[in-house]
């Protein structure tokens, strides 16, 4: 089944709007399921969220973890375990049921951009905010490893 989709950047900039049959169509990059992908490929991955992760996925230049249900939260896991255990450094991608409510959990998790059906997108200002809802956090991230009680100096 075709869908339009608009992909967006950690800006919350679209950066392509175009007709996909999953993940791999936006962007230009052909992209092969765990089962069929070689890290000598050059293609990127896709993953499902029960997916265990490899020191061989680092190889991956754009890895796409497909997120099945608005409220399975296992793709977040997985991209911070990539993020933080195997250092991965390529283009991590949110598709799937992508909402506008997740992204600044997904941006924080370690996400680079993010394929979402274009009867959610709305403007490129709707996603700006909704990617940066707060000006800090308590919590350290994939974005900031310090807790806000480390980085912030109080009076002494």
């Amino acid at each position: 089944m075709s869908t339009l989709s608009n992909l967006l950047n950690k800006e919350g900039i679209m950066i392509e709007n175009s007709i996909s049959n999953g993940a791999g169509a936006a962007g230009g990059i052909r992209f092969a399921t765990q089962d069929a992908w070689s890290p000598d490929s050059g293609d990127g991955l896709i993953l499902d969220v029960d997916a265990e992760p490899t020191q061989a996925f680092t190889k991956a230049p754009i890895i796409a973890i497909d997120f099945p249900a608005f409220a399975d939260g296992r793709g977040l896991s997985l991209a911070v375990l990539l993020r933080s255990r195997y250092q991965y450094t390529g283009e991590l991608r949110a598709t799937g049921d992508v909402h506008p409510d997740l992204l600044h959990y997904m941006k924080r998790c370690g996400f680079d951009t993010f394929l979402m059906p274009q009867e959610r997108s709305g403007t490129s200002t709707v996603e700006q905010s909704a990617l940066a809802p707060y000006s800090d956090y308590y919590q350290a991230s994939v974005l900031e490893p310090k807790p806000a009680y480390r980085r912030i100096r109080r009076g002494a």
